[in-house]
């Protein structure tokens, strides 16, 4: 009989590889717990001491059912598309999308999506599980969200440049490959292709995407990220949002606002730096929090400042 270890695969081990090897299933179980590894779910194990996450389930479930493919809020989480709501810690469950001939899902921590059209081109490898393009990711996405905001800031997300959890990465697909993806005649398709014209590639975090649908919705129309060169030494600055016109800036502030003394010391240099800008006469801030929470009053303050930007002209 092989070595249990030499036997997994990525730190995974099969029941059914074991058993292939030569173990009797009477000792197996035992074995195995004695020697310190850890029950994923019915039918395999985890190295001892390893860490089981969501990447090692889904390796796990993969290897189980190979017919599984990752997508929707998992493809996300491995393509590093950001979405509303997101949470870190034990996370939603694991989404797959498999052939609507493929057996149904009876546990509670897996979401089996069945479908009858997923090509090999709408799938890759990343981060070593099968999982669903950037396109079709969000295309499952925006088709199955309950709202708007969901949709767009999943879009904006894959479209923008970004760092997602300390990563820098390049946009992940184009404004075109979404339009291709969702002129598929899918359930959700019509409303998903009713929201794609309100993505916005430059926009920079989720509050953003959130607050400038906000501003839409109450007549605002500012422009997102545009260049601007500072007075002193030619800085470009890009301000999350500008109304041009009347020389108001708005910066939407993340959670992760400042974290140490060195970043709020860039804050605040840019800060200065922004309000030096020939194009900017005034500059608003406001969290992600007032962002979610209290949207209205963010824009009643723009409004505000608008107006009193127009009385000075």
């Amino acid at each position: 009989m092989y070595e249990l270890a030499i036997l997994a695969r990525g730190g995974v081990l099969l029941t059914v590889w074991a058993l292939a090897a030569g173990w009797p299933r009477g000792r197996l179980a035992g074995r195995l717990r004695r020697d310190g590894w850890q029950g994923i779910c019915r039918g395999a194990w985890a190295a001892p001491g390893k860490e089981v996450d969501w990447r090692v389930r889904a390796t796990a479930l993969q290897f189980l059912r190979p017919e599984l493919v990752c997508s929707h809020g998992t493809a996300a989480r491995l393509h590093r598309i950001e979405l509303l709501g997101a949470t870190v810690g034990v996370g939603p469950p694991l989404d797959f999308t498999a052939p609507a001939s493929s057996r149904s899902a009876r546990d509670s921590l897996i979401r089996v999506h069945a479908t009858t059209s997923l090509a090999d081109g709408d799938c890759a490898v990343r981060r070593g599980l099968r999982v669903t393009t950037p396109a079709r990711t969000v295309g499952d996405l925006i088709r199955s969200c309950g709202s708007r905001e969901e949709a767009v800031v999943a879009a904006d997300s894959a479209l923008a440049r970004r760092v997602v959890g300390g990563v820098r990465r390049e946009a992940l697909v184009r404004y075109e490959d979404l339009a291709a993806e969702l002129a598929a005649p899918r359930t959700g398709g019509p409303r998903a292709r009713a929201w794609l014209p309100l993505t916005e590639a430059a926009s920079g975090s989720p509050a953003e995407t959130v607050a400038r649908l906000r501003m839409r919705d109450a007549g605002l129309h500012p422009e997102s990220q545009p260049p601007l060169r500072a007075s002193e030494g030619g800085r470009t600055l890009r301000p999350d949002f500008l109304f041009r016109e009347a020389g108001l800036a708005v910066e939407v502030e993340g959670y992760a606002f400042h974290g140490t003394r060195r970043a709020h010391e860039r804050d605040v240099a840019r800060f200065n730096a922004l309000q030096s800008c020939p194009e900017v006469r005034r500059v608003l801030r406001f969290t992600a929090r007032e962002v979610f929470t209290a949207p209205d009053r963010m824009t009643a303050t723009i409004r505000a400042a608008l107006a009193s930007l127009a009385d000075r002209a």
